[in-house]
């Protein structure tokens, strides 16, 4: 999310229609709701049980998913009020959605949110509408799979002019997909729903982009319900400093990362997301496994996000709010939890979380382009297999990940 305290004052912006649904729908009453309200088109497995929704006019944004059919769990955080409204603001839209699409960077000389010159703050920020309000042309839709296209231009803060050409596909992957995401079967008393996005940027125009001059990376981003017994856990590679850098990014701006609510061991990063406190965090590339994941333990839910990284050093683009030294050192996973902007004011829109991807930021040449696949596997179902597949996943068991933060009184 955002990469500066935002004002009272503006947060009647973002929120529109005041805050989504406090807990999890049941998907059938989500879907029926979005359909209602939207053009969604929905994903359905064989027997039906796993079904995901997507919706055009949002740039083809995973809204939410379930494994257990119409009565099961809907996974994906959804502003229903600001959805049934009908309206849009500045700034930026939080309709919600499990997987959507964005670019970095958000701040510093290359950011795409503001124009030349102008100040990083709230009241000149603003999210393009190309990946805000502009919805995506669908090009084909079957059963399991969507894809769209969108042509684009935009600017950045240097002045430099980016056109562009994005082709989106979300695809409900098969059981043996799922098998090999896992590298195992799926065990008995579990199901499951997966699906991943294959997200392409290319350089549609005729100049080649330039890192002197500023280079974008894709960003998916995931919004899902948070409860009091909900945590992050993201695994990293271990050594020093020297080699790999630090293992945080911390953002100051989104709040003090309180004692509760963070901790760093034995190579995993874990962080609560309870949608009650506002933070963020973010892995530098170098740390990154390229997986990272969270345990419901209210909801027995384990969901697995996994994306498609380098396998040697590349740059990513730095979205600090403000003129940067290193503007291609940024995150390659982050993760947000929502909350008030200040004691009782409203949050960004409910009880939420969030886990996030990006990719590189490539200079391409005219014709060129750049694959950022982020895949997502929501599990639910007896707590050993779960623990299982965590441990395999995330090198954690889900009895860790849920003892690793002290319960907030």
């Amino acid at each position: 999310m955002k990469h500066a305290i935002i004002p009272a004052a503006v947060l009647s912006l973002f929120v529109l229609a005041g805050c989504g649904t406090e807990g999890p729908a049941t998907f059938g009453s989500d879907r029926d709701f979005l359909l209602e309200h939207t053009d969604a088109v929905v994903l359905t497995g064989p027997d039906a049980q796993a079904q995901v929704v997507v919706v055009p006019q949002y740039q083809g944004r995973v809204m939410t998913s379930t494994s257990g059919g119409d009565d099961g769990m809907s996974c994906g955080w959804i502003n229903r009020a600001l959805i049934a409204s009908g309206k849009t603001g500045p700034h930026m839209n939080v309709f919600g959605g499990e997987d959507r699409l964005w670019f970095a960077p958000e701040g510093g000389q290359f950011s795409i949110f503001f124009k030349k010159g102008q100040p990083f703050d709230m009241k000149h920020w603003q999210t393009p509408p190309l990946i805000d309000t502009e919805p995506y042309e669908v090009l084909v839709s079957t059963r399991d799979s969507v894809s769209f296209r969108k042509h684009a231009r935009l600017v950045n803060y240097s002045g430099t002019r980016f056109t562009l050409q994005i082709d989106r596909t979300v695809r409900l992957l098969s059981a043996a997909e799922i098998a090999t995401a896992l590298k195992a079967p799926l065990p008995a008393g579990v199901r499951a729903v997966a699906y991943q996005s294959e997200s392409t940027l290319a350089n549609a125009g005729n100049t080649p982009w330039d890192k002197t001059t500023g280079l974008l990376s894709i960003w998916i981003l995931g919004q899902y319900n948070a409860t009091p017994q909900t945590t992050v856990a993201i695994p990293f590679k271990t050594g020093p400093e020297a080699e790999f850098g630090p293992v945080l990014n911390r953002y100051p701006s989104f709040g003090t990362l309180l004692p509760e609510r963070l901790r760093v061991a034995d190579g995993v990063v874990y962080f609560r997301a309870d949608g009650r406190r506002r933070n963020k965090i973010g892995l530098f590339s170098r740390r990154a496994k390229g997986v990272c994941g969270s345990y419901d333990a209210v909801n027995k839910l384990l969901t697995i996000v996994q994306y498609n990284q380098p396998g040697g050093p590349a740059d990513y683009a730095n979205s600090t709010w403000a003129i940067q030294t290193r503007p291609y050192v940024g995150d390659a996973i982050s993760s947000y939890n929502d909350g008030p902007i200040t004691p009782g004011a409203k949050s960004l829109g409910g009880l939420f979380y969030e886990m996030e991807t990006l990719s590189p930021a490539v200079a391409l040449k005219p014709g060129a382009s750049v694959l950022h696949v982020h895949r997502t596997i929501h599990l639910q179902g007896d707590v050993a297999a779960l623990s299982r597949i965590a441990k395999a996943t995330l090198g954690v068991t889900v009895e860790q990940i849920t003892a690793a933060l002290r319960p907030i009184p």
